[in-house]
């Protein structure tokens, strides 16, 4: 049987550690600002971005790879007789999938698996680490693959976004909605549903608010929690974080709560200070 290399993109903002010890690819998109296009993760941190949208007053553009790039990524796994399972951002999203699935079509049909998460950042980072155990475990490719489909329609992904600001300059709200949400302190909770990202809640006032509404809406769901693996992702707002880590571990029967942080795609698009819960059920 061939051994399985898993795959993803640079949003699934995988530990370090998570990618050394199951040995997963990753391809990562771009950030393109006026003055150059840095891969994420590889040649800018989410500090840079955030440091030079400060600067700039502008956000940048983000791009997936290119066919080429995932071709390049690929080939030396495939050429020494692995198969490979990919898990890319969700399509309704970014052009990702789209271009890995152009890749796969250069290989011997049934060398790479293409699945589409349909969720970004934690939520790919969930379907991920499923799909490593099961390779660890020498599962198939076209067996993790089919895993994956299923599993991707019960995962859960929720934010809160600190600010209107980022939203406003990527287009994704108006300026008089941040002119009113700026002024009367109003939190968006994003939530991803059938692959797209929609607001669920608007929370006046504090961030904490915001934050408890998330918590409350995911103990809600505690009984039925997948209890392998619960996420808490965030840009630059590790003391949420903690506080949900910790609430999440005192009032769920989670095995494992882990805390990542996202990268420039994620928080170019959402801005500093968010922060997210991503679980399965």
């Amino acid at each position: 049987m061939s051994i399985v290399k898993i795959f993803s993109d640079s949003t699934s903002d995988l530990p370090q550690g998570w990618k050394e010890t199951y040995d997963i690819g990753i391809v990562p998109l771009y950030v393109v600002f006026e003055d150059g296009t840095f891969k994420d993760g590889v040649e800018i941190t989410p500090e840079e971005v955030y440091r030079r949208v400060a600067a700039n007053g502008a956000l940048p553009k983000t791009a997936a790879p290119s066919p080429a790039d995932f071709i390049a990524a690929f080939q030396p796994v495939v050429s020494a007789g692995g198969d490979i399972v990919y898990i890319s951002l969700s399509s309704s999203l970014s052009s990702t999938y789209q271009n890995a699935l152009l890749a796969a079509g250069e290989f011997p049909e049934g060398r790479v698996h293409v699945v589409d998460s349909q969720t970004l950042c934690g939520g790919i980072a969930l379907l991920v680490m499923k799909a490593a155990r099961a390779a660890a475990k020498g599962h198939s490719a076209a067996d993790i693959a089919a895993m994956i489909e299923e599993a991707r329609e019960r995962v859960e992904s929720e934010f809160v976004v600190d600010t209107l600001d980022y939203l406003y300059m990527g287009g994704r709200c108006s300026g008089m909605q941040n002119f009113i949400g700026s002024l009367l302190k109003i939190r968006p909770v994003l939530r991803l549903v059938d692959g797209a990202i929609v607001p669920v809640a608007r929370i006046r006032g504090k961030k904490e608010k915001a934050v408890e509404q998330m918590l409350q809406h995911a103990l809600a769901n505690a009984a039925g929690m997948d209890t392998e693996l619960l996420i808490v992702a965030h840009t630059l707002a590790e003391e949420d974080a903690r506080y949900l880590e910790k609430a999440l571990r005192e009032q769920t029967g989670v095995d494992e709560i882990a805390v990542i942080h996202a990268g420039c795609v994620i928080g170019s698009h959402c801005g500093p200070a968010t922060v997210g819960l991503m679980y399965m059920h």
